[in-house]
């Protein structure tokens, strides 16, 4: 048992740092390529990863749930890649980390609207804690400028609307179904439209020996490949062990990664944001602990039985 939650939260930790740091090769990606070519790219490269796999199993994958491993991966990675690339052209990218950091939010409201899920006290305690702890880091980071686009940040959040609705569709209907081929299906799925809106957007006809230009497809490579492919790996394996609510909650952890990026590149950090971290940190925790079954509940379950 104490071996099981330590891997959860190995887990937990490892898609923190990977997803943490996909803004900033989004960033990277859009210095020399548009918000539709990074998307794009990123969908492909994941897709030319994972198509052997995908090709391997796809009889495995019944027929009855073959319509939500597809949509699955539109919701969990097609649509979020486009909406948030559009939105970084406008956002700083700790900026759009932090909004990723309403998905939790949206998975408990459409898991218990939509998928009848119930959700205890200390889960609702822990969000809204991790919550408040990333909208302080928000508000108390320091940044160059406040003049945001409103837009980009509507576009971002109905990325995490999506992110909500896949992460309860995937727990209530694909459970049963081993995570690799889940990932791999559902991605190279995916590859189709979007080399449909590559060829579109002319970047094949690209002059490919500037380095600009190779800088930021060699980005984009690494995010799709560790960013998309991996990471939907180890998150459809995080759902299936913790459950959707935990699983969202490593978005909670992306302003954590930010931050760390941010001393990379020489930004100020201070105890306040320190402060912040820990709240989102404690929040997660909170929600992640199970309850404790008083005497008198035990001897309620023992009667029932």
């Amino acid at each position: 048992m104490a071996q099981g939650k330590f891997f959860n939260w190995f887990l937990f930790i490892i898609l923190s740092i990977i997803w943490g740091s996909s803004f900033i090769l989004m960033k990277e990606g859009l210095v020399s390529l548009s918000a539709y070519q990074v998307a794009s790219l990123r969908i492909i490269f994941s897709a030319m990863v994972l198509l052997p796999t995908a090709i391997k199993n796809l009889r495995t994958i019944p027929r009855n749930r073959l319509g939500l491993v597809c949509l699955s991966g539109v919701l969990g990675s097609l649509l979020p890649a486009y909406l948030f690339c559009i939105a970084e052209e406008k956002l700083d990218s700790s900026l759009a980390g932090t909004l990723n950091s309403l998905t939790p939010i949206f998975v408990l409201l459409i898991g218990v609207i939509f998928f009848q899920q119930k959700i205890a006290w200390q889960k609702i305690a822990g969000i809204t804690l991790a919550f408040t702890g990333t909208v302080l880091l928000f508000v108390l980071m320091p940044r160059g400028s406040d003049n945001y686009d409103y837009f980009s940040v509507v576009l971002i959040i109905i990325a995490t609307i999506c992110y909500g609705i896949n992460v309860n569709m995937v727990h209530k209907y694909l459970l049963h179904l081993p995570s690799l081929h889940i990932a791999a299906v559902g991605l190279s799925s995916n590859a189709l439209p979007a080399l449909v809106v590559l060829f579109f957007t002319g970047f094949f006809q690209m002059d490919f020996t500037t380095s600009s230009i190779l800088l930021s497809i060699g980005a984009t490579a690494i995010l799709g490949i560790l960013g998309t492919a991996l990471a939907s790996i180890l998150f459809y394996v995080l759902i299936k062990r913790a459950g959707p609510v935990f699983s969202s909650m490593v978005t909670y952890c992306i302003p954590i990664v930010a931050i760390f990026w941010g001393i990379i590149y020489g930004e100020a950090v201070g105890w306040i944001q320190v402060l912040c971290l820990l709240i989102i940190l404690a929040g997660v925790y909170i929600a992640n602990r199970k309850r404790k079954t008083t005497a008198s509940e035990k001897g309620g379950v023992l009667a029932k039985v």
